[in-house]
């Protein structure tokens, strides 16, 4: 499967199923994605290189290789790499739609709102 490039690093779909979809995202130094929130599927993440910060529903922490990441339905979520490695993590989607149109972005660096 063909790697997509963002302006925050890259992701990778591993599977993609009608149940499911897992993707590999990894997250250059000093970069974030949007602060968003999906309204058709929740996610879980694995972190399996580098730390960083996690910010959901506002509330920030600080996450590193080995964390697992919980993501519901309709929370805010972002994460941002803190460190001089990428930051890698594996993506497990579930729910009933796994569609790039199904992110609603609050807070972007990109100018994508």
């Amino acid at each position: 499967m063909n790697t997509v490039k963002k302006p925050w690093g890259t992701y990778k779909n591993i599977l993609e199923e009608d149940f499911c979809k897992v993707k590999k995202i990894t997250i250059s130094p000093g970069q974030a994605p949007s602060y968003q929130y999906h309204f058709k599927r929740s996610e879980v993440w694995v972190v399996v290189q580098g730390s960083g910060e996690f910010k959901q529903d506002d509330i920030v922490r600080l996450v590193q290789y080995g964390d697992v990441l919980i993501v519901p339905v309709q929370s805010k979520h972002q994460v941002k790499n803190t460190g001089e490695e990428d930051l890698v993590f594996i993506e497990v989607q579930h729910g009933e739609y796994f569609g790039e149109d199904d992110i609603v972005r609050l807070e972007d660096n990109y100018g994508r709102i």
